[in-house]
């Protein structure tokens, strides 16, 4: 452990003795992979005394992010799901991170138990170890929703708490986080102005955990020896609003993680349905649950061109981040084929196939070629660091990176054609570029248009072949 880590077992000790109302003893702090705004870590805590260590987890602000009002919602939230029968880790401690003598956990915190069990979504999906508890699994999720949406929302949100989450209309709201941009995306305008002409009736404001997905929930053996769900985590984004929002978000295809099952890959969504209504007595209404899984898409894109912002602005400048603002177009896609408006790539120039061979030639510069080179750098990122890194949030980083090396070589081999077809397809739709389109689009006075779908298409298939082309090839 060093000095750094020391201190912060330490201060972690401080803050576990009034909770536990003995000294506290903290070792084994070590920080996990995964958390995109939020650290996680893991500690064991022995207090005074008999008893053994108790594993525990941190969840922590980033140093360049504090948000204690959002902190002690995602406590209050971990308390009133617990009481309501909504499975959770316990909580033991939480705070603002800086206390009035050092050492200080340094950013608002939490603490909660380290629970034996599984939540990456691809051994979930894939390993035999889960095949038992798999097809149960959309049913019991509908049953952890309803509880959570039994819960008053006054008892986690305190008045004017997180305003910028529970009140107005979130479509509403998210055309205007994706207007602050400035990038006019022709592909999300048609989305939302779908949703827009659809939007479903209003309802009483309901709690809404905001980002119930795999990933977030814990699969793992209970008391009784079966197999379900531990726990519900990352409370950070609960709020007061229409409660189908959460089982839309589940039902995204982003969090599918390439199974066929729409419920987060589990299973089908009758079964989700039934559970939800074994316990809040009355069924989803399923059309309007459609509508919150289309809105689902569109919120991981402009979710995705967030988190490139925090890259772009040096807030968090990661490859991860760097990454993650190139597969909203994954999620343009997939809104668009929800629609009916597309089915894959609409062209065989448009075709992964097309990658092939075309490397850039060699020129003035020789051999190895720019694409060559960077072949290089990304087979030495996956095929022989990884196995020299203890670190499994540095081994993830370095398929991160080989990723991004990856989409790097595709846009150099097909971007300066792409580009010359964009240019001529705005042309033949009379606009200038994406910005008057895109109005043109939110306005509704290309309603009806053919050759208008067909360009964004077009332009949605040409960036998901750069992005990732095999994502049209997954289920769903």
């Amino acid at each position: 452990m060093d000095t750094s880590d020391a201190d912060l077992a330490a201060a972690l000790g401080a803050v576990l003795e009034p909770a536990w109302g003995r000294p506290v003893q903290v070792t084994g702090v070590h920080r996990l992979a995964g958390g995109a705004s939020r650290e996680t870590w893991a500690l064991d805590a022995a207090p005074d005394g008999p008893g053994t260590p108790v594993a525990l987890v941190l969840r922590r602000d980033r140093p360049d992010d504090p948000d204690a009002a959002g902190m002690a919602r995602e406590a209050a939230a971990f308390t009133a799901a617990a009481a309501a029968g909504v499975p959770v880790p316990r909580l033991h401690a939480h705070g603002d991170g800086v206390p009035t003598h050092p050492p200080a956990v340094g950013t608002p915190f939490l603490i909660v138990d380290r629970l034996d069990g599984e939540t990456i979504p691809r051994r979930l999906l894939r390993d035999e170890r889960w095949a038992g508890v798999r097809p149960r699994l959309a049913r019991e999720l509908g049953g952890v929703l309803a509880r959570i949406h039994s819960i008053p929302p006054a008892d986690v949100l305190e008045p004017g708490a997180g305003d910028h989450l529970r009140t107005g209309d979130r479509l509403d709201a998210l055309r205007e986080r994706h207007d602050r941009f400035g990038e006019p995306n022709p592909a999300l305008e048609l989305v939302f102005r779908w949703l827009e002409r659809h939007r479903p009736p209003a309802v009483e404001p309901r709690l809404v955990h905001g980002d119930f997905r795999t990933g977030n929930l814990l699969i793992g053996t209970r008391p009784d020896g079966t197999d379900g769900v531990l726990g519900v985590l990352d409370w950070e984004l609960v709020h007061a609003g229409d409660p189908m929002e959460d089982l839309g978000w589940l039902c995204g295809k982003a969090w599918r993680f390439g199974s066929a099952e729409p419920v987060g890959g589990f299973g089908p969504r009758a079964e989700l349905f039934d559970g939800y209504a074994e316990i809040a007595g009355a069924a989803p209404d399923p059309d309007v649950v459609a509508w919150w899984e289309l809105f689902a898409a569109v919120h991981w894109a402009v979710i995705c061109r967030m988190q490139a912002e925090r890259h772009l602005s040096g807030a968090e400048a990661t490859v991860e981040m760097a990454v993650l603002g190139r597969r909203a177009a994954e999620s343009e896609h997939d809104a668009l084929l929800a629609l009916g408006l597309t089915a894959g790539p609409i062209a065989a120039e448009e075709t992964p196939e097309l990658l092939d061979g075309l490397a850039p030639a060699a020129d003035l510069h020789g051999r190895p070629t720019v694409d060559e080179l960077l072949e290089a750098v990304s087979g030495f990122l996956t095929d022989e660091l990884p196995g020299a890194l203890d670190d499994t949030r540095l081994r993830f980083s370095a398929r991160v990176a080989a990723n991004a090396l990856a989409i790097a070589r595709r846009e150099l081999r097909v971007g300066t054609g792409q580009g010359a077809a964009h240019s001529e397809r705005l042309s033949g739709l009379g606009v200038a570029d994406d910005a008057a389109l895109a109005v043109a689009i939110r306005s509704g006075e290309l309603d009806g248009r053919a050759d208008v779908v067909d360009a964004v298409r077009a332009d949605v298939a040409a960036r998901l072949l750069v992005a990732n082309p095999r994502h049209t090839s997954r289920p769903g």
